[in-house]
């Protein structure tokens, strides 16, 4: 049985929970556009990612992985049905035979062209309903989060709660 304690130990909101709703949120204007290209969420991240890098001789795939958010093995699975599909092709890096290179081919950018429209309009929209300014504040403020997060902190402050008594 629970304690009769009226307040949960947090003082913040589930900052974490927030941005995965906000995420799904924009998102869900957007999977319907994917489905019909064919695609699942995964795919398009990769498609994004390759799309950004067009000009570009290939993309190294641990650099897909990191900007994809997609662990290798999770990558491997997608990039062999992206292939398959005709979306992608791999080869090995010229300069380094134990790396893969990976760039979008023609249908893939075809794709990345189709959707970027709708994702585009709906960005202007979004805009629009929360001005300019809150929208370019809302990317810095996301950005600084991810900087002040980075890849793992060194440590990060200990909550007044949890600290010891010195011996």
């Amino acid at each position: 049985m629970l304690n009769n304690m009226s307040t949960t130990p947090f003082l913040h909101r589930n900052l974490p929970r927030l941005l995965l709703q906000a995420r799904e949120s924009v998102m869900g204007h957007t999977r319907p556009s994917l489905r019909a290209q064919g695609l699942s969420d995964q795919q398009w991240r990769v498609l994004r990612v390759l799309g950004e890098h067009a000009h570009d001789s290939g993309v190294e795939t641990g650099r897909v992985a990191k900007e994809a958010f997609l662990l290798g093995p999770s990558l491997t699975g997608v990039l062999t049905r992206m292939e398959r599909d005709g979306l992608i092709e791999r080869q090995r890096c010229p300069q380094d035979a134990r790396r893969t290179v990976v760039r979008a081919t023609e249908v893939g950018l075809a794709k990345v062209q189709a959707l970027s429209h709708g994702i585009e309009v709906h960005y202007a929209w979004m805009e629009e309903q929360l001005g300019k300014t809150a929208l370019q504040n809302l990317y810095a403020l996301l950005d600084q989060v991810i900087a002040l997060e980075g890849d793992g902190p060194a440590k990060p402050p200990e909550s007044p709660r949890k600290k010891k008594a010195a011996p």
